[in-house]
């Protein structure tokens, strides 16, 4: 006789345990599946640690709503549950004046998108909060901040089990048939089964195509081609660490510039920068220097000749490619592709993690 339980999400990345948590906290029994032996192995866990304030999404996107929301659902739940969550502020540059009309542009979209306390400041304004910093402006935004983002999954995991709710480590997902009114899962690992189940959600951030696509009697239309698009991060050491606040050039194509962050010991790391990939490949690799120094010193001139060592890099689950506008979340149901209880997440990049708890409540809400 095959399992069944009433629902399983594919992927314990943040996006995966916030929705996994809402629907244990609605009551239902749910089952995280996890191909890797450890929570958010993959973009949970290699990205900047930075909660957004939603201010470079274009008003009334699934981004933008979630970001602002998930925003304040993630302070709010940080000190409920008592890890690092700081609202540190972030200043994003004009590095000339031919910028200032661009971020102008940036402020009223912020602000349309509902971000609070937005300033903008002059070049010497700017450089009064951060000595280091060289721009011609600046628009400050104080609800910006930093998160331990193990220390938020893991209390995402102590609510799931909490409510009933269980994980399931080395547990890839190889198929699942859709028809006749259920679902029904295969599971492959060391003790390979089969489970039924009411609900189904595909969370499995950049390999969420590839997962998708082995759901029989789910149109392909409906799964988009994934992109990987990878950031490396540079350290900076043998130097006092130049910001306390997060510093962001103005965005590009694919992603918000090479930024300067902040971690929870005040130590500055660099990155992402852009580089479209086909394989997954997580080497942090010493070739991309060259034009980190560059972007870096646009907004930090005294940035000393090798102060910077790569030191991770993450792969954002693009789906469009390069020279392609930007893509919003995707968060697929059955008013879409017609299949009762699932619903894919495509796309979930940046802002992902702050919009974690947002979506999780969202997806569960419209099953409910």
């Amino acid at each position: 006789m095959t399992d069944h339980v009433d629902a399983i999400v594919i992927g314990a990345g943040v996006v995966g345990l916030a929705v996994a948590r809402a629907l244990a906290r609605q009551g239902r029994w749910v089952i995280l599946a996890e191909s890797a032996d450890v929570i958010g192995s993959g973009a949970s866990s290699r990205n900047s640690e930075v909660i957004h304030a939603g201010i470079y999404y274009p008003t009334g996107s699934l981004k933008a709503s979630f970001c602002v929301e998930g925003r304040r659902r993630l302070y709010a739940y940080a000190a409920e549950k008592g890890f690092e969550a700081r609202a540190i502020g972030k200043l994003i540059v004009a590095a000339d004046g031919s910028e200032r009309d661009k971020l102008e542009a940036l402020r009223q979209k912020a602000e349309g998108n509902g971000v609070e306390g937005l300033e903008m400041l002059s070049g010497k304004r700017a450089t009064a909060l951060e000595s280091n910093l060289a721009c011609a402006a600046a628009l400050h935004s104080p609800v910006s901040g930093i998160v331990d983002s193990h220390a938020f999954m893991l209390a995402l995991q102590g609510d799931l089990e909490d409510a009933g709710g269980r994980i399931a480590f080395n547990t890839p997902v190889t198929g699942a048939g859709l028809g006749n009114g259920q679902i029904r899962l295969e599971i492959g690992g060391d003790e390979p089964a089969e489970l039924t189940t009411d609900v189904l959600i595909n969370s499995a951030g950049i390999r969420a195509p590839a997962v998708a696509r082995s759901f029989h009697g789910l149109a392909p239309e409906h799964v988009p081609r994934a992109h990987l698009c990878k950031g490396s991060y540079f350290a900076l050491e043998g130097t006092r660490a130049p910001f306390r606040k997060l510093i962001y050039p103005l965005p590009d194509e694919a992603g918000l510039g090479i930024h300067a962050t902040t971690d929870l010991a005040w130590q500055n790391r660099f990155g992402p920068d852009t580089e479209w990939i086909e394989d997954e490949d997580y080497a942090a690799r010493s070739d991309r220097l060259e034009a980190f120094e560059a972007a870096i010193r646009r907004y930090y001139p005294a940035l000393p000749a090798g102060a910077l060592r790569p030191v991770y890099a993450g792969i954002r689950p693009k789906i469009v490619g390069p020279g392609e506008a930007a893509a919003d979340f995707v968060i697929q149901g059955a008013d879409v592709h017609g299949v009762p209880g699932l619903v894919n997440l495509f796309g979930i990049e940046s802002p992902g993690l702050t919009s974690a708890l947002a979506i999780g409540e969202a997806v569960a809400e419209a099953l409910r």
